[in-house]
């Protein structure tokens, strides 16, 4: 019996013990899978973060420095101050883009909403819109009060995504920017025109792109014809947003024309 143990023993002990090296190593490969898992999501949210930036950006940007492209060469034969004033502001408004892509790049890019408000009305005016444009309050205050954490952003990037599809597919001729504050903390934002609205078109990238982004915060994101024609679109974060992927340490940066 004691030959017997001392086979049975040491065997059964090595077998446990192989066992448990062939547990390690399969353990230690599905956490590596699970860790490229993992990285393979991260890499795709960041792109998909970047590519809305990227739209919101240069899509708000790159029309602003078109209207005022065409406006300077209207002006040009008959009154060259105006125009030379035009082509600053189309140099002010290229030089602060590079500032916003490098932001974005680096995921430093976060609006604010007084920004946007002051930009909305330059970019409405420009494309010759009559707009109803609310000013921000002392430290950024709207709808009777500051906002909320988390708030801002998505609101900011809501007014730019509205403003730059008035100004590129709506050919309206007026524009009212609203922002209202709930009982419930939550700030909505509406965005109406008076232009020929979507005409049933498919949702483009900058609105499924603002949908995600608001979706992210805990918000809604809702358009429809407006009552006496044109297009509406409705923005609402939660009194208690969720945070936002593209949060960030503010940065010293220039504002907007």
């Amino acid at each position: 019996r004691e030959v017997w143990s001392s086979f049975v023993v040491p065997a059964a002990l090595g077998g446990f013990a192989l066992m448990s090296a062939r547990k390690t190593v399969r353990t230690m490969r599905e956490l590596r899978e699970a860790r490229a898992a993992v990285a393979q999501l991260a890499a795709n949210e960041e792109r998909l973060r970047l590519a809305r930036d990227l739209h919101d950006l240069l899509g708000h940007s790159l029309s602003l420095i078109t209207l005022k492209s065409e406006l300077a060469g209207r002006m040009l034969p008959g009154d060259p101050e105006r125009a030379a004033g035009e082509v600053a502001d189309i140099e002010r408004v290229g030089r602060q883009s590079l500032v916003d892509v490098r932001e974005a790049v680096s995921g430093y890019r976060r609006p604010t909403l007084a920004v946007e408000l002051a930009g909305a009305r330059t970019a409405l005016a420009a494309a010759g819109i009559e707009a109803d444009v609310p000013q921000a309050g002392p430290d950024g205050a709207v709808a009777g009060g500051p906002l909320a954490a988390g708030q801002e952003s998505p609101l900011a990037w809501s007014l730019r995504e509205a403003v730059t599809n008035v100004v590129r597919h709506s050919g309206a001729s007026r524009c009212a920017v609203v922002l209202v504050r709930r009982p419930d903390g939550a700030v909505r934002l509406t965005v109406t025109d008076n232009g020929t609205g979507p005409a049933g078109a498919p949702e483009g990238n900058g609105l499924t792109g603002l949908r995600e982004r608001l979706a992210l915060a805990g918000g809604t994101l809702a358009t429809a014809p407006g009552v006496r024609g044109g297009y509406t679109l409705h923005a609402t974060v939660p009194a208690h947003p969720a945070p936002s992927p593209d949060a960030a340490p503010d940065l010293p940066r220039g504002g907007r024309p």
